[in-house]
């Protein structure tokens, strides 16, 4: 929205996606916003019912659901097949409609009014529920990183929204994987259709939008081809701590021997734990991924006595400040933190 304004996040950075409660600002921000972009409720179930309630008259685009989004099945188990699910990739429905659901549209994760539109949309490709508005100054609550997968509730509400307070535990394991923003063909395609959503809603700046959507779609290219090109020197197989990485795996060639938590993040069984430490002692492992929000403690259990690295990887950029290059910043930091797992 870089030169029309600036859109409002709904969820912090370090917070849940999947478990968020609202604070009375982000309502007002739902209730006087114009588009809403979201994931969809595979990621976030609990935003769902607010859309209704509070952005019942705003354009609501589910991006997961958006024509042209590649979209991978769950992978269920600990150690994946060497094919993984890349295979059943697909990009979904071609419909015209956008992917709206009742109420205009469907659900993204910025709320977006009239006048304003993204910057780049950056953040777009990661989830992040934005609340966009009138005003160029900023001075909204900064509140709102979608951050995909793991996140502590935040007491200073009234929304509450079912004590979803596990980030990752209220998941099914069937189904879409909904960490789609780890794609980089997913983040273009993004940009493009929030570029002609915000021009449906505001004409007057149609060419700022589709401009906007273009230079990010450059930038995400030369990241792209950056990160392809340091991955190319790595070599080994790495487990991760939760299957988040499979749209990064499949987008860059690298492949995980397996994740020692499902996608959802839910607390693993004794057997899966043991599954994956056996398949480490097995294969030519050269490291395993922990994240900053979850406890390292299974991390050091899996790789007990094996020569393996442990490298932090975080599929939210919580470190990442919000902004326009949000998006291509966080595909570098993980793109390192591949390099980092897998050089020798």
């Amino acid at each position: 929205m870089a030169g029309v304004g600036e859109p409002d996040l709904l969820v912090p950075p370090g917070a849940s996606p999947h478990g968020h409660s609202l604070k009375p600002s982000d309502a007002r921000a739902l209730s006087s916003a114009d588009a809403v972009f979201w994931i969809g409720d595979a990621l976030s179930p609990w935003l769902e019912g607010s859309l209704e309630e509070l952005a019942s008259d705003a354009h609501v685009v589910s991006l997961l659901e958006a024509p042209g989004t590649l979209q991978l099945e769950f992978r269920n188990g600990a150690v994946f097949a060497a094919d993984g699910h890349d295979d059943h990739g697909h990009d979904d429905h071609g419909h015209d409609d956008h992917s709206h659901d009742d109420h205009n549209h469907d659900g993204h994760d910025h709320a977006d009014h009239d006048e304003h539109a993204h910057d780049h949309g950056d953040h777009d490709a990661h989830g992040h529920d934005h609340g966009d508005h009138d005003h160029d100054n900023h001075d909204h609550d900064d509140e709102a990183h979608d951050h995909d997968d793991h996140g502590h509730d935040h007491s200073d509400h009234d929304h509450s929204h079912g004590g979803h307070d596990h980030g990752d535990h209220g998941h099914s394991h069937e189904g879409v994987d909904p960490h789609a923003w780890l794609a980089p063909q997913n983040g273009k395609q993004w940009l493009a259709l929030i570029a002609e959503e915000l021009s449906e809603i505001d004409p007057a700046n149609a060419e700022i939008y589709q401009s906007n959507a273009l230079a990010g779609q450059a930038e995400i290219d030369a990241v792209v081809e950056q990160v392809k090109a340091d991955l190319s020197q790595t070599q080994g197989e790495f487990v991760v701590f939760h299957d988040a990485y499979q749209y990064f795996e499949h987008s860059f060639g690298v492949s995980t021997l397996g994740a020692i938590s499902l996608a959802d993040a839910s607390d693993p069984s004794v057997a899966r734990v043991a599954e994956i430490r056996d398949a480490i002692a097995e294969a030519n492992v050269s490291c395993v991924f922990s994240e900053p929000q979850f406890n390292p403690g299974l991390v050091a259990t899996v790789a007990e006595g094996r020569d393996v690295k442990s490298v932090v990887i975080d599929p939210l950029g919580t470190e990442i400040a919000p902004g326009a290059s949000f998006y291509t910043d966080l595909l570098t930091d993980i793109g390192a933190d591949f390099v980092e797992c897998l050089s020798r």
